[in-house]
C-alpha cells in the first residue's frame, strides 16, 4: 500500500486525540482504512485500562450538570491517579461528559453507569468513553460516586480546582442563577451539616444539649439559668451547621434561609462533594 499521510494520520487523532505516532502505527495496521484504525486505538485503549484498573485513583475532580429547562441537576466525582491530571482538559470534559450522562440517563449505582449507552455516541459505552481517556493519559480513572436531582431548580457551584462541588435544589418560580451560585459556595465554604434543623437527627440534638448544659452548669448558676445558657449554647450550635441558619457569608446580617425567602424561594436540599471523602 501507498505511504500513510499527514492527513490522514492527522485527521484520525482529531477523531481520537491519540498521539500522532499512536494514530500512524494504527493506521499502517489497518492498512489506511480508518474506520478499522479507530477500532484499532480503541482495543488498545481497552486494553490499557484493564491493565491500569487496580492502581489507585487518590486523586481527582468533581464535575457538575444542570439544565434547568428539564428540571436536572447532576453532581459527580471522578478519581484518578495523580494531581497534575485532574487540570487536564482531556480529564475535565471526561468529567463534564459523565455529570451529563448521569443527568441524562439517571443511572441507579456506579456500575449501571459505567455499563450505560454513552449518550453522545450510543453504539458505545461509558466505560468506553473512560477508556479513551485511560488510553490517551495512561492513568487509571473512574466515577467515585455521583448524585442526581430531578423537579425544582438548580444552582451549582465547583471550586476552581475541582477539589469541591455543591448542588442546590430549591422550589420556586423562578431564580437568579447568580444567587443560587452563590449559595451554592457558601456551602463550599462552610460545610453545613444539614440543611434545616428537622434534618439533624435527635442524637446529635441531645448530645450538643447535653454538653451545652455540663458547660453551663460548671459557671455555678442556678439550673433554670443554666437551661436558658444551654439552650443559647444549641441555638448557636444551630446558627453555625445548619445551612437555612448560618449568616451568609456575603452579608453576615442575613441567614441564608433569610436570603432565599427574600428572593421567592424554598429550600429543598443539597449536596457537597469533596474529593476523596468518603460518601
Amino acid at each position: 500500500m501507498s505511504a500513510i499521510s499527514a492527513g490522514a494520520v492527522k485527521s484520525l487523532r482529531d477523531r481520537t486525540n491519540a498521539p500522532m505516532m499512536d494514530c500512524k502505527a494504527a493506521l499502517t495496521e489497518a492498512n489506511g482504512d480508518m474506520e478499522k484504525a479507530v477500532e484499532i486505538l480503541r482495543k488498545k485503549n481497552a486494553a490499557i485500562q484493564a491493565k491500569k484498573g487496580e492502581r489507585e485513583t487518590a486523586e481527582g475532580r468533581v464535575a457538575i450538570h444542570i439544565d434547568n429547562s428539564k428540571n436536572l441537576g447532576s453532581l459527580i466525582e471522578v478519581r484518578c491517579e495523580s494531581g497534575p491530571v485532574t487540570s487536564s482538559e482531556h480529564f475535565i470534559s471526561l468529567a463534564n461528559d459523565l455529570a451529563s450522562q448521569v443527568s441524562a440517563a439517571n443511572p441507579e449505582s456506579v456500575e449501571a453507569l459505567l455499563a450505560q449507552a454513552y449518550h453522545k455516541e450510543p453504539n458505545r459505552k461509558v466505560n468506553d468513553r473512560i477508556g479513551d481517556v485511560v488510553g490517551l493519559i495512561r492513568e487509571n480513572m473512574k466515577p467515585a460516586r455521583f448524585k442526581r436531582f430531578d423537579k425544582g431548580l438548580f444552582g451549582g457551584y465547583v471550586h476552581h480546582d475541582g477539589t469541591v462541588g455543591v448542588l442546590l435544589q430549591v422550589e420556586g418560580d423562578k431564580a437568579d442563577e447568580v444567587l443560587l451560585r452563590d449559595v451554592c459556595m457558601h456551602i463550599a465554604a462552610k460545610n453545613p451539616a444539614a440543611g434545616t434543623r428537622e434534618e439533624v437527627n435527635k442524637e446529635t440534638i441531645d448530645r450538643e444539649m447535653e454538653i451545652a448544659r455540663e458547660q453551663a452548669a460548671a459557671t455555678g448558676k442556678p439550673a433554670n439559668i443554666v437551661e436558658k445558657i444551654a439552650e443559647g449554647k444549641v441555638k448557636t450550635w444551630f446558627a453555625e451547621n445548619v445551612l437555612l441558619e448560618q449568616p451568609f457569608v456575603k452579608d453576615d446580617k442575613k441567614t441564608v434561609g433569610d436570603l432565599l425567602k427574600g428572593a421567592g424561594l424554598k429550600f429543598v436540599r443539597f449536596v457537597r462533594y469533596r474529593v476523596g471523602e468518603l460518601s
